[in-house]
């Protein structure tokens, strides 16, 4: 793929506080859910896990998921949906951009302690 990476007005929001090694978000968060802007580089297997409802976009490269048992792969431009409390999993074995929808307001959190030279590499 590509260096690829979302326009700098996406990366001046706040960056999500993600616990996964190797993915980047920024959030846009409102009391009816969030929409986290997601950069996960190629990190191989995120364990199975569930949540609130999930609904996504793949808009560069490429990953498997595994919804319910079932994997498919997903590559640029289709869309996925995790409905609420169905366990999940994923596979990322290159870099890929999603814009992914989560119907929980506070699914994550914005990190804190961002530094200006952080921001200046925006």
């Amino acid at each position: 793929m590509a260096e690829e990476s979302f326009p700098a007005v996406i990366r001046a929001l706040p960056e999500a506080d993600i616990p996964f090694a190797g993915i980047r978000g920024w959030l846009l968060a409102r009391a009816q859910g969030q929409v986290v802007f997601m950069d996960i580089a190629p990190i191989g297997q995120v364990p199975t896990h569930a949540h609130g409802a999930q609904w996504g976009v793949v808009v560069a490269g490429e990953l498997m998921l595994t919804i319910a048992g079932e994997t498919h792969t997903y590559g640029k431009g289709d869309s996925y949906y995790i409905p609420a409390g169905v366990e999940h999993s994923a596979r990322f074995n290159s870099r890929v951009l999603v814009v992914d929808f989560f119907a929980e307001p506070d699914r994550y959190q914005p990190k804190r302690d961002v530094s200006a030279a952080q921001k200046a590499k925006l």
